[in-house]
């Protein structure tokens, strides 16, 4: 094998085509009936723009179902609306198709594009026909819903096929394929009042982007009715290269109003809406929203304002009548999930708790009664932000589920029984070491894995109950062809390990050495740090092509680190922030640069951090709070104030401004700020409509009010992700010339 000539690596090449992971894929599904695997994959012309692609499993092909650059050769403008919803999501830096539904037939498709809708037969047919699924004989039929359906967000696929759902103007409609026809499900959408939408704590801060749920017949529809009147709109500036526009915005700052929700049932044939009873306090989240399998009745989660309760309704969708099915409290915050999974063949229901400290299953019955503890273990079922109970095989009573073990850098496929009377006992199935995310099929016989490691890109394979290998879908072998083999020689390869917090727990750290590392050199240190709750930054997972390595590359040591507070650790790790942040957070993160500062390897004196939202946060806070450790930070859109963040996020940890004014003090960085000498950059994206640019307005007026000299980089247009956008380039040359200036 012939070895590539090596490439310098840049901060324009990791943004250039083709990818340095290799081919996009995202949004990979298994069809219904386990027949073929969808997915969405860049273009050969532009990686971010998406096409929907098939892989057939018993033909072992893949092919191209609809090409966006077909459908619209030319991206349109969007909506305020879906631009923010795709902010959400954190997919505004891709274009193309972003999103598809499929019917259970497994050939069925909806395809969003550009403000209109597609419906997508993937066997060739007459496209919106009912019709058994198979290997593909011809080429995909499509056709385009009518178009008033333009500008509609949210589209999803009736579960029987035949309609189509979707969200304009504020309210929500369905379509009939069959009679080519637009019905309008609710008309009093308009100002303050949203139908059928997701409001912007579910969005941001709950994971739940859909304002409304199918029914498992498709004759019904629940849907969420968004009442935005009481909450404040925020008048901000967004400041573009060309223009300055107001922008209004309604922000549910800590401590205020929220939106309020009511829940309805309404038949897409017509016909009044049933209103569900909630309960007399207004003042809480719809947290999630599904249907039991009798298409009858509704599973309502219910969270109190403070995040200490969450309670389970089930409610009848005819009478509006609803009961408390089991109930969740905690001492800390309620860690919202997706983990409810009913059965078929019997009334019963596996559910997701942390009572005993970590994330496990549970099996219930329909009367709330709890049946038996499912799994037990000091790690926790997850995977992230997706639904860890992958599949259930009720005939042989297994439950299949992705969880953070046998360490927390890991995500593996495990097997339990349903009736197991050892919830200990459990079965690996994913076979290599690393982090993988797994869908399989209803029928729990065939898995598709998307698996990563430190020493493998992202690829995605077809796989048997057992972890057997079926077919590579995309092997994404790191050969002398990969777009990232002129550049891999010079990678530096993290090395993991472990220290003991005060005390006592375990924390994990990832450090990233230069390639040509010498023990006799002293290095320079960036602390690469996000260390907020609901994230894991130590994973033992493909880094080549990021950041980190253009940091190695300059000759720094990098160094992550997972904090006490950090997520998917169980109760005891995460909730010692509760009431204040910025003080465990930044104790971990000290004590971590002051371990890496005694190593024979580092120079103490040149140790620097850096990091984006929370970890732009804590990059202030170490900054102002460890001034003799850190010499130079970068903070990119940080939290600066907590009063000025919103509702969902900010009181689950620190509560409500009036009952902890102590805690939100205390977690500001601007009492802190005159601390601060160290050299500071500062970034933010003038459009911020998450972290308010207000945030670093804040801290400018404030460190000049002190006559602190700190250097400043925005950027017009952009919003919160703008690493993950066009302006990344420019931001992470900025960055690395503001290391290798006061660092390097």
């Amino acid at each position: 094998m012939s070895v590539p000539e090596k490439v310098p690596l840049d901060a324009g090449r990791l943004f250039a085509q083709p990818p340095l992971a290799g081919p996009r894929i995202e949004a990979w599904k298994l069809a219904p009936d386990g027949s073929r695997v969808f997915f969405l994959r860049g273009s050969a012309a532009d990686d971010n723009r998406l096409d929907l692609w098939e892989y057939q499993i018993r033909r072992r092909c893949a092919r191209r179902l609809a090409a966006a650059g077909s459908l619209a050769p030319a991206a349109q403008p969007l909506a305020d609306e879906e631009l923010a919803r795709r902010e959400r999501q954190r997919v505004a830096a891709l274009s193309g198709i972003l999103e598809y539904s499929v019917s259970p037939c497994g050939r069925e498709l909806l395809v969003p594009l550009d403000g209109n809708l597609y419906y997508v037969d993937a066997d060739g047919g007459s496209a919106g026909a009912s019709a058994d699924s198979g290997a593909a004989t011809g080429p995909a039929a499509m056709r385009r819903i009518a178009p008033a359906a333009s500008s509609a967000t949210g589209a999803s696929i009736s579960p029987r096929g035949g309609h189509v759902a979707y969200v304009r103007d504020q309210n929500l409609f369905v379509y009939d394929l069959a009679r080519d026809q637009e019905r309008a499900l609710t008309a009093d959408g308009g100002g303050g009042i949203k139908n059928g939408s997701a409001e912007f704590v579910a969005q941001e801060e709950m994971n739940r982007h859909s304002g409304y749920w199918w029914s498992p017949d498709g004759r019904h529809i629940a849907f969420a009715r968004v009442d935005e009147t009481s909450v404040p709109s925020i008048e901000r500036l967004e400041i573009t290269a060309d223009n300055v526009k107001s922008a209004a915005q309604r922000y549910p700052l800590a401590g205020g109003a929220n939106v309020r929700i009511s829940l309805g049932v309404v038949n897409i044939a017509g016909g009044a809406t049933t209103w569900i009873a909630l309960g007399a306090d207004e003042d809480f989240y719809l947290a999630r929203v599904n249907w039991l399998p009798d298409a009858k009745t509704l599973a309502i989660q219910r969270e109190s304002r403070n995040q200490r309760r969450l309670d389970l309704l089930f409610a009848d969708s005819a009478s509006g009548a609803g009961r408390i099915v089991l109930t969740e409290t905690s001492d800390s915050w309620i860690e919202l999930h997706d983990e409810l999974t009913f059965l078929q063949r019997a009334d019963e229901f596996i559910w997701a708790s942390n009572r005993d400290g970590f994330m496990h299953l549970y099996l219930y019955d329909h009367e709330g009664r709890l049946l038996r503890r499912l799994t037990a273990g000091d790690w926790n079922v997850d995977d992230f932000h997706a639904r860890a109970v992958k599949a259930v095989d009720e005939a042989r009573r297994l439950v299949y589920f992705t969880a953070n073990a046998p360490n927390p850098t890991m995500r593996n496929l495990y097997v339990a029984s349903l009736d197991s009377r050892d919830p200990a006992r459990i079965r690996r199935i994913s076979r290599e070491d690393g982090v993988h995310a797994i869908a399989m099929s209803a029928a729990a016989d065939i898995y598709v894995d998307q698996y990563t490691s430190r020493t493998q890109p992202p690829q995605l394979s077809l796989r048997e109950r057992d972890g057997t290998l079926i077919a590579f879908i995309q092997e994404n072998r790191l050969d002398e062809a990969h777009p990232y083999a002129p550049y891999s020689a010079d990678d530096a390869v993290p090395q993991f390990g472990t220290l003991a917090a005060d005390d006592g727990q375990t924390l994990w750290y990832r450090l990233f050495k230069p390639h040509d590392f010498d023990v006799n050199r002293r290095y320079p240190v960036i602390v690469d740090v996000y260390g907020g709750p609901g994230v894991a930054r130590v994973l033992d997972e493909w880094t080549g092509g990021t950041f980190t390595q253009l940091l190695t590359r300059a000759g720094f040591l990098v160094w992550q680190l997972d904090n006490r507070g950090s997520g998917f650790r169980g109760t005891a790790f995460q909730a010692p922030i509760q009431g204040r942040l910025g003080e465990i957070e930044v104790a971990d993160q000290i004590q971590g640069a002051r371990w890496l500062a005694s190593q024979p390897y580092v120079d103490a004196a040149r140790i620097g951090v850096w990091g984006w939202s929370y970890g732009g946060y804590l990059s202030l806070m170490l900054l102002c709070k460890a001034a003799d450790l850190f010499r130079a930070g970068v903070a990119g859109a940080p939290v600066t104030d907590w009063a000025l963040y919103d509702t969902h996020y900010t009181e689950r940890y620190l509560g409500r401004p009036q009952d902890n004014a102590a805690g939100y003090a205390a977690s500001s960085v601007l009492p802190y700020a005159p601390a601060l000498c160290g050299r500071l950059l500062l970034i933010h994206g003038m459009a911020d409509d998450n972290v308010l640019f207000l945030h670093s307005i804040k801290l400018m007026r404030k460190l000049q009010d002190l006559g602190t000299a700190f250097d400043l980089m925005l950027y017009p247009g952009a919003k919160h992700g703008l690493t993950r956008q066009h302006d990344g380039r420019h931001a992470y040359a900025t960055i690395l010339r503001f290391f290798m200036a006061n660092l390097g």
